[in-house]
């Protein structure tokens, strides 16, 4: 029996099994995962966990390929498993719909595509929360999976490198104790949300990180745990991976300017990388001396680039990877970079509109 099972047991003197086993609403918010889902939710119903003290919600953000017929099939032959309507489509949006149906004592977020390969995952979960009796668990996040293409393998390597990742994220370390939540938090007690709220709908990327930055501000803990693992499904071409980073850049500017302490400066260095590629050359022309500068930084910066893409690929014992990892660690760095300017420049009166729709951030209703 799971340690978290008598431990709970153990402070109670007639302890009843629905009781001690702590209730688990896995919420998984998707859009368009035909291709994933259903590998996912079977992951997820094999897991060793009592079948009573778990409940499944897949918020689908109106798909348009088949998720939703396959999540409808699999629901009707498991009922733990429900099917929710996200009219909003966005993940913060599917997030709180789910939150609001649930009835977990722990609320568990999972992506539609990603891979868990221990079978004890949801066990082990709950078995985080009672040994350390944190408010929060977090755990790695790696981007290797079966299966994987030669691009998905690079982008792997290059995402869990130094130069691939913001430098606070715990998601790539493997040191379990507690951290702070705000890169790595997938997991709640039912009471954050009645503390905190809920996630905020006007953010379409890094809402994890908002909700969590308002947990950690709160004084709630946060536990990381290897033994929690998932992995996650890298993007499976360049085009993919730079619009995915240029989402990530856009959500870093929203979430500063909603809490300005969250800046940091190693969070802006890409967006310096595409302003000083971009501007240099004009700024040389004007004064040569600073030819110097620019061709000097290029010079370190390829430095950079080759360390570490020689570092991933003795890391992962394939040579070949030495000639994807360069391309992929420029296409971050742009992409991410990108992302941080549009949001600077132009963003900002893209969200005043959207702002004026959504209103202020939705409440806890509990269920």
């Amino acid at each position: 029996m799971n340690a978290v099972y008598q431990g709970r047991a153990s402070r109670t003197a007639s302890p009843s099994p629905l009781v001690a086993i702590p209730y688990i609403s896995v919420i998984v918010p998707v859009r368009n995962e035909a291709g994933y889902i259903a590998e996912t939710l079977r992951q997820l119903l094999a897991q060793e966990y009592p079948t009573n003290r778990l409940e499944i919600l897949v918020a689908d953000g109106r798909s348009t390929d088949e998720t939703r017929t396959i999540v409808s099939a699999i629901a009707a032959e498991f009922p733990r498993v429900r099917l929710l309507d996200n009219p909003r489509r966005l993940s913060s949006a599917g997030r709180n719909v789910a939150v609001e149906a649930s009835h977990g004592d722990l609320i568990l977020l999972i992506d539609g595509h990603c891979q868990i390969d221990n079978p004890r995952y949801l066990a082990d979960l709950a078995d985080a929360f009672e040994r350390s009796g944190a408010d929060s668990v977090g755990r790695p996040q790696p981007l290797d999976v079966r299966g994987a293409s030669w691009t998905q393998r690079a982008i792997a390597q290059a995402r869990s490198s130094f130069l691939g990742h913001h430098p606070d994220s715990h998601i790539y370390t493997d040191r379990e104790g507690f951290v702070p939540p705000q890169s790595v938090a997938i997991a709640y007690r039912r009471e954050v949300f009645e503390r905190i709220g809920v996630f905020d709908e006007r953010f379409d990327a890094c809402e994890d990180v908002e909700f969590n930055h308002r947990l950690g501000r709160a004084g709630m803990s946060c536990y990381f745990t290897p033994r929690a693992t998932v992995k996650y499904q890298p993007r499976g071409s360049l085009v993919k991976l730079f619009r995915q980073m240029t989402r990530y850049g856009r959500g870093r500017v929203r979430l500063l300017r909603k809490h300005r302490d969250t800046f940091s400066p190693a969070g802006f260095v890409p967006a310096a990388f595409l302003a000083g590629l971009a501007v240099g050359p004009l700024l040389a022309s004007l004064y040569d001396p600073l030819w110097f500068v620019y061709l000097g930084s290029l010079v370190v910066y390829a430095f950079l680039v080759c360390f570490a893409s020689l570092q991933g690929a003795a890391r992962s014992r394939q040579p070949m990877m030495l000639a994807l990892l360069p391309a992929v660690f420029v296409t971050v760095h742009l992409g991410a970079g990108w992302g941080l300017c549009w949001e600077t420049f132009v963003g900002l009166f893209e969200n005043r509109q959207k702002r004026s729709v959504i209103g202020p951030q939705p409440e806890m209703r509990t269920p």
